[in-house]
């Protein structure tokens, strides 16, 4: 039966295709204990996140170590974000976090960022799905509250402006478990009766609590599919929800929306007037919309995340490093005592040595004498002792029982 075969690079390869093609790994917050924590001289966070029964291993990368805005540490209970991925160097899998925070803070504002970043990534922010604000509109449907200061605010500033404009106030809650659900249905009824050339939907400041209805997924998916241009009216110049991204204008204030919606009822002159005002209210405010988003998408995962890579190949270099420096020494060490041992061998088999111990060595003519028949009567003779070199003359050869005659 035939098998497939593959090699370890392989399977990890594979295994990390996994976690990186899985949404809900790419971008998902965790909340535990920190445990094993090390700050590494190159910047990097490790350590562990860890609850009653379970820990994950963690890595922050320098360039998010540098937008903390605390310190953290062993026994810390933390808010981390990030994404799940394979080390392919070491199978080992890991939370690479890229924002952290003490946990129990900041949550409304997590959601925030997370269904901004899902919206902007189906296309809902995109100019192209941008209506144009009728210049001279006969009807304007306003989904407010119909007891708030902004709803006052929209109809003291339109009566002043053009009383033949015709206000249509369609009723909603602002605030509360219902309020964007019932926001939604303002919308889209609005849409059903198709009487208002435009629509305000908004309200007045507060908090992020106090706002948060218009930061529903509900309600930014009926401002978009609206047929009616729809313009964002929530909170103070300062404040920005998800419906001002989605709407086609976003005014800064209800006020102002009143401003953009309904045209003064002027001269001629002062028509165009006060329609090149609104032009560079317009451009300003879509300005710092713009400004806000750039800035938001400069420090979006997608754009830092190249320098992961390139983090993860400093780990595994410096892992290479120690390696090669490891082998080198073992390679050293074995080699030093096979040299020892060599010079040790050398030297019990040298001749030299053999003299030392009371031998002696005889040369004619610079050859070893190893044999009678290798030297003659007369010959001259090197014999090498310990201490020095004997010169002598060969008187005569035993050979054998017999004696040469002198």
């Amino acid at each position: 039966m035939k098998v497939n075969v593959y090699t370890v690079s392989q399977i990890n390869g594979y295994i990390k295709r996994i976690f990186e093609n899985d949404v809900f790994l790419n971008d998902l917050y965790i909340e535990g204990e920190i445990s094993n924590f090390k700050y590494h001289t190159s910047g990097h966070l490790y350590f562990s996140l860890k609850d009653e029964t379970g820990s994950i291993d963690c890595v922050m990368f320098r360039s998010y170590v540098q937008s903390l805005k605390f310190e953290p540490g062993n026994g810390e209970s933390v808010l981390a974000g990030g994404r799940v991925s394979l080390y392919e160097k070491t199978g080992k899998y890991q939370l690479y976090v890229n924002y952290m925070q003490p946990a129990g803070k900041g949550a409304l504002y997590i959601a925030f960022e997370k269904l901004k970043a899902k919206l902007e990534a189906e296309g809902l922010f995109l100019p192209e799905y941008k209506k144009p604000i009728p210049e001279y509109p006969k009807t304007v449907a306003v989904v407010t509250s119909p007891t708030g200061a902004a709803v006052r605010d929209i109809i003291n500033v339109a009566g002043r402006r053009n009383p033949s404009v015709k206000l249509v106030i369609i009723p909603v809650l602002v605030q509360g478990e219902n309020a964007a659900a019932d926001i939604a249905r303002g919308i889209a009824l609005a849409n059903e009766w198709g009487g208002a050339d435009t629509i305000i939907v908004g309200r007045g400041g507060g908090s992020m609590e106090d706002l948060w209805a218009f930061n529903e997924e509900i309600v930014a998916r009926a401002i978009f599919d609206s047929k009616i241009p729809v313009i964002s009216a929530v909170g103070h110049e300062v404040d920005f929800t998800i419906a001002d991204f989605v709407s086609d204008f976003r005014a800064p204030t209800p006020s102002a929306a009143a401003e953009l919606a309904v045209p003064a009822a002027q001269p001629f002159e002062m028509r165009y007037k006060n329609a090149f005002k609104r032009i560079q209210t317009a451009l300003d405010s879509r300005t710092a919309s713009l400004e806000m988003r750039f800035r938001h998408a400069f420090l979006t995962r997608k754009l830092q995340r190249p320098l992961d890579d390139i983090f993860d190949l400093q780990i595994y270099v410096g892992d290479k490093l120690d390696k090669i420096q490891n082998t080198a020494e073992r390679i050293y060490e074995k080699n030093a005592a096979g040299l020892s041992a060599a010079i040790a061998s050398i030297e019990a088999l040298s001749p030299m040595n053999v003299i030392k111990r009371g031998y002696a060595l005889a040369y004619i003519d610079g050859k070893p004498v190893k044999s009678v028949n290798d030297a003659a009567v007369g010959s001259e003779i090197s014999i090498n002792v310990k201490d020095g070199i004997i010169n002598a003359s060969v008187r005569g050869i035993t050979n054998g029982s017999e004696k040469a005659k002198l």
